[in-house]
C-alpha cells in the first residue's frame, strides 16, 4: 500500500505540473530550436524534467517523515546532477562541466558509503561506482533522442528495481523506484509523440543517475554476488545497448561520440521502416525483455547466470553488427 501512495503521489504531482512547467520554459527561453540532426521541427519548451524531479522528491519527502543519511544523500547527489542538467538546458555547457557535476554527485555519495563492494581494492570499488553512475546517467541523456522513449525505458527499468527491491525486503529502494516509476508515467502523458515538451538534460541526468543509484543499491541475500552483480546491468540494458551501438558506430565513421546525430537505436528502426511510435514501443518492449533476463539472473545459479548473460551478450552484439549496417 505504502509504495501506491508513493506511485500516486508522484504520478499526480508530475502529471499536473508538466502544463506550468511548459508554460514557464516558454516564458524563460528553455526551449530546443529544430536543427538538422532533431527530429522536431518547431521550438520546443524544455524543463520537463523539472516535473519529473518535482514529483519524484515530493513523493518521496511527503511520505517519509525522517530519512536514513544515505537516502538524503541520494536525494541530495540527485539534485546536485539535476540543476547541473538544468543549467545546460539553458546554456549549453561544455561535456566536462556535466561530468563535474556528476563527479560531486558520487563525492556526495562516497561520503554517506553508497558505492559498488565489489571483491577487489577499495579504490577500484570508488572507481567503477562513477564509471557506472556517469555512464548510466549519460546513457539515458543519450536515449533521449525521440518522443516518449527516455521516460519510458526509464520506467521500464524504475518498475524492475520496484519488483526486485519488494522481493528482497529493500522497502527504501523501492519507494524510490515507485517515485521515479509514478514521475515517468506522469511526463508521459505530455511526451509520448507528439511531445508538449522535452525533459531536458535536467530530466534525463536526474533519471539515469538516480536509476544507475537504485540498481547499485539492489541487494539479493539469497543468491551469490558473482552472479548478481550482472542484474543492474541488464536492468539497464536498453540505454547500454544503445550507447554502445552509438559508440561503436561513430568511432568506426572518425566521429566523436559525444556529438548529437540520428545514429541511434531508434533512429536505425525508422530507417528500417517502422514509424517513431513503432520504434518507441519496440524499445520499450526489448526493455522489458531486458528486466525479465535480469529478474532470471537474480535468482539462478552461477552456471545459469552466466549462461543466460553470455547468450544474452552475444545477442546484443549480432543486433548491434546488424544495425550499424542501417546507417544514415
Amino acid at each position: 500500500m505504502t509504495f501506491i501512495v508513493v506511485f500516486l503521489i508522484a504520478l499526480f504531482v508530475t502529471g499536473m505540473s508538466t502544463p506550468w512547467v511548459r508554460r514557464a520554459a516558454i516564458w524563460f527561453g528553455f526551449v530546443d530550436a529544430p536543427a538538422q540532426r532533431k527530429l522536431h521541427s518547431s521550438p520546443m519548451p524544455l524543463m520537463g524534467g523539472v516535473a519529473i524531479f518535482v514529483g519524484a522528491m515530493l513523493a518521496v519527502l511527503l511520505f517519509a517523515r525522517q530519512l536514513p543519511p544515505q537516502v538524503t544523500a541520494v536525494l541530495l547527489a540527485s539534485s546536485v546532477v539535476a540543476l547541473v542538467g538544468l543549467i545546460d538546458d539553458r546554456r549549453n555547457l561544455p561535456a566536462w562541466v556535466k561530468i563535474a557535476g556528476q563527479f560531486v554527485g558520487f563525492i556526495i555519495l562516497a561520503y554517506w558509503g553508497v558505492r559498488v563492494r565489489l571483491p577487489i581494492p577499495l579504490w577500484m570499488n570508488y572507481a567503477v561506482t562513477f564509471v557506472w553512475l556517469a555512464g548510466i546517467s549519460n546513457a539515458i541523456n543519450f536515449l533521449d533522442n525521440m518522443d516518449g522513449l527516455s521516460a519510458g525505458i526509464s520506467g521500464v527499468a524504475a518498475a524492475f528495481i520496484l519488483l526486485m527491491g519488494l522481493q528482497n525486503g529493500q522497502f527504501l529502494v523501492s519507494a524510490l523506484a515507485a517515485a521515479v516509476l509514478g514521475a515517468c508515467l506522469g511526463f508521459l502523458r505530455y511526451n509520448f509523440k507528439p511531445a508538449q515538451i522535452f525533459m531536458g538534460d535536467a530530466g534525463a541526468l536526474f533519471l539515469g543517475f538516480l536509476l544507475a543509484v537504485l540498481g547499485l543499491e539492489l541487494s539479493f541475500p539469497d543468491n551469490s554476488n558473482f552472479v548478481t552483480w550482472m542484474v543492474p546491468v541488464f536492468i539497464l540494458g536498453l540505454p547500454i545497448f544503445d550507447t554502445t551501438l552509438v559508440t561503436i558506430s561513430r568511432i568506426r565513421r572518425g566521429v566523436s561520440p559525444n556529438t548529437a546525430g540520428k545514429d541511434h537505436t531508434s533512429h536505425r528502426l525508422v530507417a528500417m521502416g517502422f514509424s517513431q511510435r513503432e520504434a518507441v514501443l519496440i524499445l520499450y518492449l526489448f526493455a522489458g525483455m531486458f528486466g525479465l533476463v535480469a529478474l532470471f539472473i537474480s535468482e539462478a545459479t552461477v552456471l545459469e547466470g552466466y549462461a543466460m548473460g553470455t547468450a544474452v551478450a552475444i545477442v546484443a552484439l549480432y543486433a548491434i553488427w546488424r544495425l550499424i549496417k542501417v546507417e544514415k
